[in-house]
This record gives C-alpha cells, structure tokens and sequence, in this order.
C-alpha cells in the first residue's frame, strides 16, 4: 500500500513538473507574431477598418498567463479625415494561472499605456464609434426544468493587483458643428479590487486644458454579480472651482442600472466657473449675480425615467426647495413641484440695449426677420407642474404669493390658474399657448381686484399719470411670438374701472370750465395739475392692435367726462375727444341729472410717452353757436347780439 502511494505521488509530481515545463516552453515554439496578419485581414474584412500592431506581442503561460503588446492602431472608416479611432501605446495583462483551476481569478497587473481614442462625427452625421449591426443572438436555452440560468459569475473570486489606464486622451470632434474637444492626461487607476471588500478608484485629467478629478470607492460588487446592493462613495473636484460629492447605491448595474444617490455640489460662484472654463458668462443687467450657487438633491435613475426628490437650489439671494420626475425621454414626460422664496428676475435678464427704444420707428421691423422657432420640443413635451413664489420681480414689478399651474401637452401650454398678490391687490387669471401650427396663438384672461394703478406704473413703466384703485376683467388673444406681431394681432374685449383717484399732469376740471385758461386769461398756480375722479369706467375693445373705447366715463365732484377714441398699440399713437359736463356744486357727485354747465370738449393726442392735451375750441365754438343760435322766445336777443356775447366768451380779456 505505500509502495502504491510513494509511486502515486512520484506520477503526480512528473506530471506537475511536465505541465509546467510545458507551460514554460510553449512560449518559445510558438510565436504569436505569425498570426497577426490574420488577425488584420478578419478585423478589416468584419469592420472595414484597418488594424495593425506594429511592435511584438509577447506571449507567457506559467507562472503567469501574460499577453503584452505595443503600438496597436485600430483605424476609421475611409470617409472619416482622422485615420485613427484608437491608438495603444503599450498593453500588459498577467493573470495567475494556477488559481483558474478552482474559479479563482488572481491579476497580477492590467495596464494601458497612451490610449488615444477619437469619436468624431461627420458632415454627413456619422460617427467614427458605428461598428455596424451585430448578427441576432440566439436566446440561451433554459435549464433542464425550463428555469432561467443562475445570476452570478462562473468565478467563485476575483483579486487584482494593479488595473490602470495611463496618460490617455480623449478626443471628441463635430464637424457639424465645428466643435472640438478634448480630454487629456487621463489617468485611472482601481485598487483592492476584489467581490469582497471595497473598490478604490482615482481618476484625473484635464478637460481642454483644465484639471479634472474624482476619487472614492465602490462595493463590494458581491460573487453574485447583479444582485443586491452595491455600495458607492464619490467626490470629484472640477477646474478647482466645483466639488462635488456623489454617494448612495447601485442596483443591477449588469443588466438595468438603478441608481440611488444623494448629490451634494458645494457652494461655488458660477460666474467664475464659467471664466475658469473659458465660457463667457451670459449677459446679465446685474453684473453682482451669478455669483453664489449650491445644490442638494435625492436622485433616482434607471434607463426609463429619473426622479429628483428633496432638491434645494441656492442660486445667490434665491432658494428653491423642488421635486421632479423625468420620463420617457423620446417624447419628454415631466413632472414638478418648487417653491422658491424670492427672485428679481430683472437682474438675470440682459443689459437694455444701448440703442434706445426710440431709434427706429415704433412697430416697425428695423433688420432681417429672425429665424423662425422650432417647436418641435414643445410639442412632444407632456408637462404637470406646480409653482409657487413668495416674492417677485418682473419688468420691475413686484408681486407676491404667486401661485401658477402649469401644464403641457400635444402642443398646447397653459397656465391655469394662476394667481399672485399685486400692488394692494390680486391679479388672477389664465393663459393658454397653442404651438400646433407655425405660430403660437396666445389666449389670457386676467382679472384683477383693487389694484393700485400708480405705483404699478411708477415701477414698470417710471410713469406718474394715473392714480387709483383697479378693478378688471380683460380677455385677450394673439398670434405670433415677437413683440411687434403680437401687437399687430392683439385682439380682446375687457372693462376697466378706477375708484377714488386722479388723472395726474392735468387739470380737466379747469380746461373744460373755461377754454380762457388755455388761451392765457387764467392765473397758473406752483401747484402740479390733476383731474380727481371718483370712479373712471372704460369699456374697450381691441382689433388688430387698436384700442377702442365708445364711451368711457369720468365722474368727480364737479364734472363728469365721456371719453371715446382710439389707440394705436402698434404706433402707440392717442386720437381720444373727451366731452364734458361741468357740474355746478358738490352735491353733483352723487347724482344723475344733467348739468346745465357746458365746459369745452378736450382732445388726447400725441404718443404714450408724451400725450398731448388741448381744448377743441372749433368743436365747443360749434356748440355754442347752436346753442345761441338756436330758436328764440319771443321777445329773446336778436342773432347778432347773441353771436357777439358767444365771441366775448370764447376770447380772453373781452367782457
């Protein structure tokens, strides 16, 4: 029996020793330098894509199983002006051969030199990353009961000693844009990479010139690859400006990645990130904003849809808190809810051109008409989402408690309802876009509640004409998306009511009471003229870009006007004759009577900026002709006396 052993162990140990020796002589009879004109014919012949491998490749086998090789080129496609997708400088991979026996993977070192990979798209639109259509897969047959395969790895252990990738670059290059970028000095290097404890992963570069970083770790990946959680630990440092840090799980990564993580970016001025990156900053009125940003947010991703949760947003004085939900991203599908504190709106928008408003004649196209809009994106979008803004400014208007409705879908946009606190007030109401045809059509309705008109008019348009609590209803509709067709095609119905206020810059009572005033014959005060009023009631219409009033009506305690006439929003030109009735005491505001008073008609003309305001003595001249010319009572004045008493009325100093 030991005889039997003692030769057993003397057979195992030649047969080590054979297979070893053999493994150690192989190497030497058999150069794989013979084979690589093969391997160039079937890559050319498979891709169309030239290979070649211009240095030797060395091949071991005990006690490590090894291929190494030097200066591989793998070429582009011949349409492509770069002739090269990928260059290697150098390639060594070394595995333990021994521990396969038991499934055990053991790497002693997998390194890549220089790798230079260029993804370069043409003209045309193709791309230098297209290898073709692979041939259909056969699906792999069940187990012997018809149940799937196990998950996992045919592997029951994995360790590596050094997996790196050494001095690469990226090169990314759109002909169709004319753009081209670049990743250089690209090094990544993994550490304990193994199924049982932690990856360690340091990654640098510089992206067009600018230094780029990430390290941290992630796993264990577990010997049932797939399954369970992996772990992951992130923080990245870009173009010493931006740090942040990226950290939660990784769920099925083989097959269908979904990603947990919080993100966490630091605070950073992006005003200065953009000059690190050599990116101009967009125009801003502001040149103090832009200057202060953060980002906290819950991020849930897999390949259909992304969802956002618990996110704050700091962007200089602003704060918003918000959650979204991104999906079907082919035809964009999103959801979202954000409140934001406070916002002046004016600051982010650009500078006013230095040009001037006034330049060009109003409503007139003053160059080549702008490219037309793609709305293609607007029509895919399905959209469902809430807002609400506890203060802010717009065109510098100041609103508060704004609350909006959003939604989106086959091409029609509405904000229904919103509603916002205003100047004393409330505005609410509703807007509907439709950008199914070649232009959007535009329908709002806004209804507004003891507003007050003049500081609204102070702020958005440094105006002082107008005082007064607002009461309104305004429909209106449009077609088009600038401003000088938009007011072309404005058209809509509304009524406008003012209470206990003033027409400032003009005193109607005293012009309509004696046209003497106008001609000279009164006494000006220092004082700044205005019309009080308490109410003013304008009904209007709008056509085509023309206001139309038929009757608008001014009642104060010692007149009351009817208005009609026309503005031109367009030419914003004013053609408005204003006819009163002068009442002779106090006690007029209260009542309906006729006064007997006959005051001298004023006519509004000029532009928005400067309207003009003047008797229309020809028409109050007519008036009073008729009237003294009228029939007499027996015994009356005869014409010529009447006339005369007329002309002594109409001209200062004749009594």
């Amino acid at each position: 029996m030991k005889s039997a052993l003692k030769w057993s162990a003397i057979v195992a140990a030649a047969l080590i020793v054979v297979v070893i020796g053999t493994l150690l002589i192989i190497p030497n009879f058999i150069d794989p330098n013979r084979y690589k004109p093969e391997l160039e014919q079937y890559v050319l012949e498979t891709t169309g894509r030239r290979l070649s491998v211009d240095g030797d490749v060395r091949l071991s086998l005990f006690p490590w199983a090894g291929v190494a090789f030097s200066d591989l080129r793998l070429g582009n496609p011949p349409s492509f002006v770069e002739k090269d997708f990928l260059t290697v400088k150098s390639f060594d991979v070394r595995v333990k051969l021994w521990p396969l026996l038991s499934k055990q993977v053991e790497v002693d070192r997998l390194v890549v030199s220089e790798p230079h990979l260029s993804l370069v798209t043409n003209r045309d639109g193709g791309v230098s990353w297209d290898f073709g259509a692979k041939p259909a897969q056969a699906k792999p047959p069940s187990g012997p009961s018809g149940s799937e395969p196990k998950a996992g790895l045919p592997i029951a252990s994995l360790l590596v000693g050094e997996l790196s990738v050494q001095n690469g670059r990226i090169l990314v290059i759109d002909h169709t844009k004319g753009s081209r970028q670049e990743i250089s000095e690209l090094n990544l290097a993994l550490r304990d990479v193994s199924f049982d404890r932690p990856v360690r992963l340091t990654l640098s570069a510089m992206a067009d010139r600018k230094p780029l970083s990430v390290e941290g770790r992630f796993g264990p990946l577990g010997s049932t690859l797939g399954q369970g959680l992996v772990p992951l630990e992130l923080s990245a440092d870009a173009f010493d400006h931006l740090k942040l840090r990226v950290k939660g799980t990784l769920e099925n990564w083989p097959v269908a990645p979904l990603v947990r993580v919080e993100v966490e970016a630091a605070e950073f001025s992006p005003r200065r990130l953009l000059a690190a990156i050599e990116q101009p900053a967009p125009p801003t009125a502001d040149l103090k904003v832009l200057e202060r940003a953060a980002l906290k947010a819950h991020i849930d991703a897999d390949a259909k849809a992304v969802r956002v949760s618990d996110a704050v947003l700091i962007l200089d004085d602003s704060k918003l808190d918000f959650s979204a939900k991104i999906k079907d991203f082919a035809r964009p599908n999103v959801a979202f809810d954000l409140h934001l504190d406070q916002i002046d709106i004016d600051r982010y928008l650009p500078p006013p051109s230095k040009a001037g408003a006034g330049s060009a004649p109003t409503g007139q196209p003053s160059g080549p008409a702008p490219p037309k809009t793609d709305y293609t994106p607007l029509r895919k979008l399905i959209l469902d989402g809430r807002a609400r803004i506890d203060k802010l400014t717009v065109a510098n208007a100041r609103a508060q408690d704004v609350i909006l409705k959003i939604a989106a879908k086959d091409g029609v946009l509405s904000l229904d309802p919103f509603s916002m606190k205003l100047y004393q007030g409330t505005a609410a109401g509703k807007t509907v876009v439709n950008v199914t045809g070649e232009s959007p059509v535009t329908e709002s309705h806004l209804d507004l509640d003891r507003v007050q008109v003049n500081p609204l008019l102070k702020d958005i348009a440094d105006k002082d004409f107008l005082e007064g609590s607002t009461q309104a209803r305004i429909t209106i509709s449009t077609t088009g998306d600038d401003p000088a067709r938009i007011k072309r095609n404005l058209n809509g119905r509304g009524n406008l009511v003012l209470s206990d206020g003033a027409i400032v810059g003009v005193d109607l009572a005293n012009m309509v009471r004696n046209a003497k005033a106008t001609l000279g014959g009164e006494v000006k005060t220092g004082r700044k003229p205005r019309t009080d009023f308490a109410e003013l009631a304008v009904p209007f219409t709008i056509e085509n870009g023309i206001f139309h009033t038929p009757e608008s009506v001014l009642k104060s305690p010692l007149l009351r006007l009817q208005a009609s006439g026309r503005a031109d929003l367009v030419k914003e030109t004013l053609d408005f004759r204003v006819d009163p009735k002068v009442v002779g005491t106090i006690k007029g505001q209260g009542d309906d009577k006729d006064r007997a008073g006959l005051g001298a008609p004023v006519i509004v003309s000029g532009t928005f900026a400067s309207p003009a305001f003047r008797p229309d003595l020809e028409g109050l001249a007519r008036d009073r002709l008729k009237q003294a010319l009228g029939p007499s009572a027996p015994g009356g004045a005869p014409v010529k006396e009447k006339a005369g008493e007329l002309i002594k009325g109409l001209l200062p100093g004749k009594k």
